[in-house]
């Protein structure tokens, strides 16, 4: 596992022992930023930006991200191993004066830290069991996403995801048992 490109290019970084982490693969993150930079269907540069990384696991998107130009990201991860080894990357790649990690449960967790911020970059990537229907509703809610930013899904290629009518999906990949979900939300003109 390491950073694709920008200016931390080729690092590793440290993964995780056990499986209830599930770490997105190389292959899979190197698509998904390569859509985003070169894609028809929607215009986005990743320089600049925000990011939320919901389920960040061991960081792995949201480093890349600031790799490649983002200027903050906010890591949300409850489980404690991933937090440890999270913390570790972070520290690894030089990056704590850009992040913040808050240590929630986001299937509980109100999001009331985040009400006053905007996000160009929201990922998720829960476990490929749980049902997100609520939680993406609740994130829409709650008005995080600026209005030209993104949203994307990691989910398992074989789920059927209900979103809500809200959701505006934009792209949907496969590569291998991962689906790429890109979607933003309908704003009121």
């Amino acid at each position: 596992m390491r950073i694709i490109s920008g200016s931390i290019k080729g690092k590793k970084l440290f993964k995780p022992n056990d499986i209830l982490t599930r770490p997105l693969k190389d292959i899979v993150k190197e698509s998904i930023f390569n859509l985003i930079k070169h894609s028809n269907k929607f215009e986005f540069n990743i320089e600049n930006t925000r990011v939320l990384d919901l389920f960040s696991g061991v960081g792995s998107f949201g480093l890349e991200c600031l790799s490649r130009g983002s200027t903050y990201v906010t890591f949300v991860e409850n489980y404690n191993k991933a937090l440890k080894i999270l913390k570790k990357n972070i520290d690894h790649c030089n990056f704590k004066n850009k992040t913040k990690i808050i240590e929630k449960d986001i299937f509980t967790y109100d999001l009331k830290d985040l009400e006053n911020k905007k996000f160009n970059l929201i990922y998720l990537d829960p476990p490929f069991k749980k049902k997100i229907k609520d939680l993406v509703d609740h994130i829409l809610n709650k008005n995080l996403l600026v209005e030209n930013g993104f949203i994307i899904i990691h989910r398992h290629k074989n789920e059927k995801e209900i979103l809500p009518k809200s959701f505006n999906l934009i792209d949907e990949r496969f590569y291998g048992n991962s689906k790429i979900i890109f979607g933003n939300y309908f704003f009121n003109k």
